[in-house]
């Protein structure tokens, strides 16, 4: 009998088997390499809305504030509260505030276009004005991001918003039986439904999250997106916080707290410090996964790389920062992002502007970022210019860097004579951005975030720059006309676009072609609308301003459509109707043709 052991059967199957578990190892290392990248995947920042203070209602005019090292800060407007009953400068008179200043958002709070949403006017009564921010400023980022909302509808896109204050309901309960309860109370105040009305709106059904950790909301929330994006929870992703102050008790709350600045200024990192100016306002950042923003076609903005949040645990009191655990978080946040504490040019410090807080801030932001840095790090804070805007002020801090990126330059920080001397500045690798500063040609270029809610939730996010990834397009890749397809609910807005759109072609006139695309296929399309047929810029811009001063007559190629669009028809013609060069002009203006023929 041979022997089996030797048998060259039994050494076929032998190596079958060692094939086979070759096989499997090589599958297990691609599947662990898949998960390791989609855990720290990269997430692009394709578009933000906004409303701060001082009439930053959009991101261009937000770096037109910071770049102008502007302080925008004002007394209480009369229409929150009537400041002379509450005010008094004495600092321990309890229930009586001594600040009369804030940052606050120019438009009046009370203004919706409620129909645009589709709410009634009887519901709109009972609408937070922080609803109405939240709907108003996910609208702009979606189309700051060439996506129009209504294509959403259907998908698993997810919103996560911050909030913070319950202003609308300490009205109500001030007001007493003056203010009747009614079926909108409830729906118009609730943190839930802030987020559950974009949802409803845009008729998404991705994860829905709205929630407080006070001043790291809007932080947090960002970092909740990019962990649904990482995990395939949604394809894209709503983020930000609002905050809106409309009655006085949480500013005569810190004001018995001692956490305001009796000087009326925000001089985070200063010796003069003695606490913050509260700030309002909301921001709205549209998230999608780098390699998706890529294959659509995106234009990115910045690229979050990773963060983190912690709590403080048992610190010197509830309100108390704990410098141990700001390092933990800064220092988990370099792992999830892959980065080195010298990768990292910049930080949006929260420099609320306190005596206690400032120097833990600035002791832990040192022993993170310190190791194998040659560089001082920078450092400044966005509160310095508006205020701390509290549930809103991580993303505040989020779209500063955002900018910062894209315009190569790091705002200054304002309010800075003798910096804090309860540091060791000599030891400290830190410098403040005390002057504007060109932001060099390291790569990777990138900026950290922080933010520390009062209750102990600490937050930092690392954003890089945004890869370049647009080509110039090739002359003969234009075509000779365009078409500017725009609506509007009515006709008065329809001339506002137009103005804005004219506005925006002078300052910063980008290619004509980029901007008919972005109206065909970026924009939700209304009943009213007009189409002009454009040769140059010039030529729209004389165009657009016909149309909001309502010469639509004076326009010699525009469609106009009132009311329901008419029906449209495709008529393809039989033999004789092709004639010699036909295709020319589209083998010459569309490459996607050309390299079809």
């Amino acid at each position: 009998m041979a022997d089996e052991r030797n048998s060259p059967d039994r050494g076929a199957t032998s190596a079958d088997a060692l094939r086979r578990a070759l096989i499997a190892v090589r599958e297990l290392r691609a599947r662990l390499a898949q998960a390791e990248h989609a855990a720290h995947e990269p997430i692009a920042i394709v578009g933000m809305g906004c409303r701060f203070p001082g009439g930053a209602s959009s991101p261009t005019r937000y770096w037109d504030l910071l770049r102008d090292a502007r302080e925008v800060l004002q007394e209480i407007p009369a229409d929150r509260w009537d400041i002379e009953q509450y005010y008094d400068p004495n600092p321990d008179v309890p229930g009586r505030m001594y600040v009369r200043t804030g940052g606050f958002i120019d438009e009046p709070v009370q203004d919706f276009d409620a129909r645009f949403f589709g709410i009634s006017a009887r519901e709109a009564e009972s609408l937070d004005p922080q609803q109405r921010l939240l709907l108003e400023t996910s609208w702009e980022a979606l189309e700051h991001a060439g996506i129009a909302p209504s294509s959403l509808a259907g998908t698993n896109a997810g919103v996560f918003v911050g909030l913070g204050t319950v202003d609308q309901l300490s009205l109500n309960v001030m007001n007493g039986q003056s203010r009747v309860i009614d079926p909108y109370s409830g729906t118009g105040s609730g943190y839930c439904v802030a987020s559950g009305r974009l949802s409803f709106f845009l008729g998404i059904h991705g994860p829905n999250v709205a929630i407080d950790t006070a001043c790291s909301s809007s932080l947090v929330t960002v970092l909740l997106a990019v962990q649904a994006l990482r995990n395939r929870s949604c394809s894209l992703a709503l983020a930000g916080g609002v905050n809106v102050m409309l009655a006085p008790h949480s500013t005569t709350y810190m004001c018995n707290l001692r956490a305001l600045s009796t000087r009326g200024h925000c001089a985070s990192f200063d010796s003069s410090a003695d606490g913050y100016v509260r700030g309002e306002g909301c921001g709205m950042l549209a998230l999608k996964r780098l390699d998706d923003a890529e294959r659509d076609g995106d234009l990115v903005h910045a690229v979050i790389r990773g963060g983190a949040y912690n709590h403080d645990g048992r610190s010197a009191g509830l309100t108390v920062p704990n410098g141990a655990a700001q390092r933990a978080v800064i220092t988990a946040a370099l792992t999830d992002a892959g980065l080195s504490p010298a990768d990292v040019q910049y930080v949006e410090a929260h420099g609320t502007g306190t005596p206690l807080g400032d120097p833990i801030e600035l002791n832990a932001l040192g022993a993170a970022y310190g190791p194998g840095r040659v560089e001082r790090l920078k450092v400044g804070s966005v509160k310095t210019n508006m205020g701390h805007l509290e549930a809103a002020a991580g993303v505040a801090g989020i779209i500063k860097c955002v900018l910062s990126l894209e315009h190569d330059m790091i705002p200054q920080h304002l309010h800075v004579q003798q910096p804090t001397t309860h540091v060791d500045w000599k030891v400290l690798p830190i410098e403040l951005v005390t002057q504007p500063v060109a932001w060099s040609d390291a790569a990777p270029r990138v900026a950290g975030v922080s933010a520390f809610g009062i209750s102990g939730t600490n937050a930092h996010l690392l954003i890089e720059a945004a890869p370049s990834l647009i080509e110039s397009r090739a002359a003969n890749d234009m075509l000779p006309l365009q078409v500017l397809p725009l609506s509007a609910l009515d006709t008065t807005a329809l001339a506002a676009m137009a103005g804005n759109l004219a506005d925006a072609l002078n300052v910063a006139p980008p290619e004509l072609a980029d901007v008919a695309a972005t109206l065909a296929t970026g924009r939700t399309h209304f009943r009213e609308r007009v189409a002009l047929v454009v040769n140059d810029t010039d030529d729209a811009v004389r165009q657009l301003w016909l149309v909001a001063s309502g010469a639509l007559d004076q326009i010699a190629a525009a469609g106009r459509v009132n009311g329901e669009p008419p029906r449209t028809a495709f008529l393809f013609t039989g033999q004789g109707a092709q004639y010699a060069g036909m295709g020319a002009t589209l083998d010459a203006t569309y490459p996607v043709f050309r390299a079809a023929i």
